[in-house]
This record gives structure tokens, sequence and C-alpha cells, in this order.
């Protein structure tokens, strides 16, 4: 005999690589479940899986976290958060009773469409012919209320007119180091490719780069320290910058009095020069090496 092929409704098939439903129609053992919970926004597939279980189950079922971790593989604390999550989205009520024995328990009712107490409570009740004599209704616990959207905040005018802190200002800002400043902003795409910097952006932030050159700062130096640990979205590449910049700006080197300007009318200020080993910028009268080389080369000697 030939093996039976099961296949929907030539009508049902959808087109292209979507699902194809090959439903059966149930007689018994089965839960009608919403699709408001089985396609619910914002609930995560064990909260949503864990309510379609505990909707299934009979009336007085146990349904501790304990018991539940013991019939799925998810861990406690997994179940627990779900849980949470359906008391939050109205599925699920829990409340702590004293019983009879002075045991205290915990009372859960699972609502299959939150707010269904709510709902029938609103509903107009046919007038009947029975007298006073007829039982009066089971009442269940109150529903919990709605999930309400989460609150914004929002921040107070003077968050948003406050201005931002200045630069860092050189002492004296050379074109050459304005183009070693300049070139390394540029540069920062390749290192970080969301570091994508305009002209403008590259313009106001060249002062504060090239303070950090003055101090001695390796152009290595300024770059990790701009481009390390960014977050993610990154919707500002220069605000981010321009903090990081003001931020994490390095002290003056200790007995770097060269590098204060002088004060005296027509002083001559020392230039600055590039280190012949290690490229870095540092104040001097004529080229050779910073003083950091110069102390390594000595010692090797």
């Amino acid at each position: 005999m030939g093996t039976q092929q099961i296949s929907a409704p030539p009508g049902a098939q959808p087109a292209g690589s979507g699902v194809i439903h090959v439903n059966v129609r149930h007689t018994a053992g089965f839960t009608v479940i919403g699709n408001h919970l089985a396609q619910r926004r914002g609930l995560s597939l064990v909260a949503i899986g864990l309510a379609v279980h505990i909707q299934s189950l009979p009336a007085g079922a146990r349904i501790g976290i304990k018991r539940l971790a013991e019939r799925f593989p998810e861990s406690e604390t997994r179940i627990a958060a779900a849980l949470r999550e359906l008391e939050a989205a109205g599925y699920l009520h829990r409340s702590r009773v004293r019983l009879g024995d002075g045991r205290i328990v915990t009372r859960t009712v699972s609502y299959n469409q939150p707010g269904a107490d709510a709902l029938a409570a609103r509903a107009p009740r046919p007038r009947s012919a029975r007298s006073t004599a007829e039982p009066a209704p089971v009442i269940s616990p109150p529903a919990p209320p709605p999930p309400q959207p989460a609150a914004v905040l929002v921040p107070p005018p003077t968050a948003r007119t406050a201005a931002p802190v200045p630069l860092p200002q050189p002492q004296a800002c050379t074109p050459e180091l304005q183009r070693t400043a300049a070139a390394l902003l540029s540069d920062l795409r390749r290192h970080a490719p969301r570091l994508v910097l305009s002209e403008t952006d590259i313009r106001v932030l060249v002062p504060g780069v090239v303070t950090w050159l003055e101090r001695d700062a390796h152009p290595d130096t300024v770059r990790h320290a701009l481009t390390a640990d960014l977050p993610v979205p990154l919707n500002h590449p220069a605000k981010l910058l321009r903090h990081r910049i003001t931020a994490l700006l390095p002290p003056p080197l200790p007995g770097a009095q060269d590098l204060v300007p002088p004060t005296r009318p027509g002083a001559i200020v020392i230039p600055l020069q590039n280190c012949d080993h290690c490229d870095r910028a540092f104040r001097s009268r004529h080229p050779g090496h910073c003083r950091d080389c110069r102390t390594d080369l000595s010692t090797a000697a």
C-alpha cells in the first residue's frame, strides 16, 4: 500500500514560502486559546507557552514554580519570570490566603482573556421569571486591572537647554597640530565604521584633540580613547566624541612647565617636534627624540 498523503485544501494554500496549515478538527481533549494570547506582542515564548499549559489544566491543579520546573526543562528563575509576565498582562492573578487550619497558601486564578470579570459584570443579564429562591451566582475573584503603558519620564527643560561642556582649548594650535588632529578624526571611521564625521564636526573637534597632543598623548592613545566600547546604537557620533575628548582629557605630565605659554609680552614659544622614534609630538627647539625615547635609548646604551 502506498503512504497516505495529507495536504491542505487547494484554496487554503498561501502564495510564497509562508506557513501552510494542515488542520484536523478536535473532538476531545483540546483547549481554546485566543489569538490575543498566542500572538501577544511583548510576551516571551516561555510566558505564552506557560499560559497555554495553565489554561489546559483542570481546576484545582497545582502550578507552583517548583512543580512547573519539574514538569518542564526551564529553570525556576525563567518560570518565575514568565509568571510575572502573565500577571502583568492580566492572564494570571496570584494572592496569599489563609485557610481555616491556619495555613497560608497561594491562590492562583487563570484568565483566558484579561478583564473577563469586568466584561461579564457590564454585560446585561436577562430577566428571569424565577423568584428569589434562585441560587446566587458564584463570584470569582476580581480580575487585575489591564496593564498600563509604561510611564515616559520627560527630562526637565534645563536638561534640554543646558549648554554643553566646552571643549578643551590648546595653548598653541599650530597648523601642524591641526593637520594631525584632523587626520586622526577623519581616520576614525576606518577603526570604527560608526564614527563617520562631517567636515563641520571635524573642525569643531580639532582643538580638543590638539589639546591631547599638546599633553604628550600619542595618537594611538587618543584613537583608542575615542573608539573603545562604543554604545549600541550610536545615534550621535560627534556628541559622543565631544564628551570623551572633554571627560577623558589626561592631565599635563609632571614637570612639563615648558608646555605653559609665557605671559611675558614678546616671549618665544618653543615649537613642537615629532619624535624620530615614536612620532609623538613634543616641544623642543631642535628635532630629535621625545623624553620617553631619550630615556629608553640611554638605558639601552
